[in-house]
């Protein structure tokens, strides 16, 4: 055997194949080379593995990203013991969101396949028990948790930095927002009287002032609005009148 060469004996085990070192070494590559790059076959690469042998522990690339986003909704940071209710909420929401943008492309993977692990319906928990604490109806914050989550999601998946494959058409947004503006200035008031009359609201607001505002509009209306009455059979009267307009 030619000098400095180890021998298949010498070379240190590899470590077990379990889901959290696929999930761990499914994050470093997001970091380095985005979520598109975190496949199955290129995980397996990364683990000097088949791509066979992943298939034990997941099922696909959707279950894949799915399991990696559970694993960092594990990592947000506990709520302090200051602050009303609706100031924690927000600050959780907005830890939720960091995660979203720090990893682009997985808001938009989210939004495909809603996370269903441990750490999402502890953050499902979390959400819940301040709306609670609010003061909100336990049936319109169970629903209303849904639609906080999914609003947070949906706005990191519109403004999330591109992927690499996107970079060559990455977005600048102080440039966009400024054709929107001169767009809207050219508006012909007979065809958009209401935009032309209020120009200035439709473009004021920064965009964190924009999405506090729309949590805040969302808690008010998820305190504000009953949730439709079940009937037998599972539907509700909402149901029923939806069908009967049809």
């Amino acid at each position: 055997m030619e000098s400095g060469t180890q021998s298949r004996r010498e070379r240190p085990a590899k470590p077990a194949l379990s889901r959290s070192w696929i999930i761990s070494a499914t994050i470093d590559i997001m970091r380095t080379e985005g979520l598109e790059k975190a496949t199955m076959r290129r995980v397996a690469q990364e683990l000097d593995t088949g791509p066979a042998s992943l298939y034990v522990y997941v099922a696909n690339t959707a279950e894949l990203h799915s399991a990696v986003l559970d694993e960092l909704i594990g990592s947000l940071p506990e709520s302090g013991p200051s602050g009303s209710w609706a100031e924690r909420l927000e600050e959780l929401l907005g830890s939720y969101a960091e995660v979203l943008f720090t990893y682009p492309g997985l808001a938009r993977s989210a939004l495909v396949i809603r996370p269903s692990g441990p750490n999402a319906f502890g953050l499902y928990d979390r959400v819940l028990g301040l709306l609670l604490e609010g003061g909100i109806a336990p049936e319109r914050a169970a629903w209303g948790v849904d639609l906080l989550l999914l609003y947070v999601t949906a706005n990191a998946a519109e403004h999330s930095a591109p992927t690499p494959s996107e970079v060559d058409t990455q977005r600048d947004e102080p440039a966009e927002q400024a054709a929107l503006a001169e767009a809207l200035a050219s508006v012909d008031p007979q065809k958009t009287p209401h935009v032309a009359a209020h120009m200035e609201a439709v473009l004021s607001g920064s965009p964190a002032q924009r999405v506090a505002w729309a949590i805040h509009a969302l808690l008010a209306g998820i305190a504000a609005t009953p949730t439709p009455p079940v009937i037998a059979g599972g539907d509700s009267h909402y149901d029923q009148n939806i069908r009967t307009a049809l």
